[in-house]
C-alpha cells in the first residue's frame, strides 16, 4: 500500500514539474517574440504603483509604448489598471501622466481605470474600443513585461482578439519572483479567466 502511495506521490511530482517547465518555456519564448505587426490600438497592461509613481515594472511598460507611440503616430493606446489600496491615483492614471510628460497628445490615450487583474485590464479595454469602434477586424498590442507577454496573449485570445506582444524589459529586482509566480498565474489564467 505505501509503495504505491509513494509511486502516486512521485508521479504527481513529476507532473508538476513537467507543467512548470513546459509552461516557464511557453512564457520564455512569448517574451522575446516581437511583433512586426501594425496595429491600431496598443493596450499597456497596469502595475503596481508607489503612491503615483510608477514601480520599476510599469515604467518598463511606459518606456516602451512611448517609443513606439513615436514611431507609430497613428496608433491608439489604452491604458489599463485600478486604483489598488495603497496608491494615490489609478494605474491608468499614472500611465497617462507619464505619456503626456513625455510627449504623447494626449487624444491619443483612453484611460480604462476600473481594471484589477490581468483579465479586466485586457476585458474592460476591448468593451471600451467595442464602444467606439464599429470595425471588427482591430489589431492589438498588447505591452506588459517579458514574463507576462504569454499571459496576456492567452487571455486576448479568450476574449476574442488575435493578440501581438510588445515586451518591456523586467527589472533586475523581480525576474526569479516574476517567473515563479508567473507559472501559477498562467495556471490561474487556464482554469478561471474566461
Amino acid at each position: 500500500m505505501k509503495s504505491a502511495i509513494y509511486r502516486v506521490i512521485i508521479i504527481l511530482m513529476l507532473l508538476v514539474l513537467a507543467s512548470f517547465f513546459l509552461i516557464e518555456g511557453l512564457i520564455l519564448i512569448s517574451g522575446r517574440q516581437e511583433a512586426q505587426e501594425e496595429v491600431d490600438y496598443l493596450i499597456v497592461l497596469g502595475a503596481r504603483l508607489y503612491g503615483e509613481i510608477p514601480s520599476p515594472a510599469l515604467e518598463e511598460r511606459l518606456k516602451v509604448t512611448k517609443d513606439y507611440l513615436i514611431e507609430k503616430k497613428d496608433v491608439k493606446v489604452i491604458v489599463s489598471g485600478g486604483q489598488g489600496l495603497d496608491e494615490l491615483i489609478a494605474e491608468a492614471e499614472a500611465m497617462k501622466r507619464y505619456l503626456v510628460d513625455n510627449g504623447i497628445e494626449e487624444d491619443r490615450i483612453i484611460l480604462e481605470d476600473k481594471s484589477t487583474s490581468t483579465f479586466e485590464n485586457l476585458k474592460f479595454s476591448l468593451d471600451l474600443v467595442r464602444d467606439i469602434e464599429s470595425n471588427e477586424n482591430l489589431k492589438f498590442l498588447i505591452v506588459t513585461n517579458k514574463y507576462h507577454i504569454f499571459r496576456a496573449k492567452f487571455i486576448g485570445k479568450r476574449l476574442g482578439i488575435d493578440p501581438y506582444g510588445l515586451p518591456a524589459k523586467i527589472p533586475p529586482s523581480i525576474i526569479t519572483q516574476a517567473y515563479i509566480r508567473e507559472y501559477f498565474a498562467v495556471i490561474k489564467s487556464f482554469i478561471f479567466d474566461r
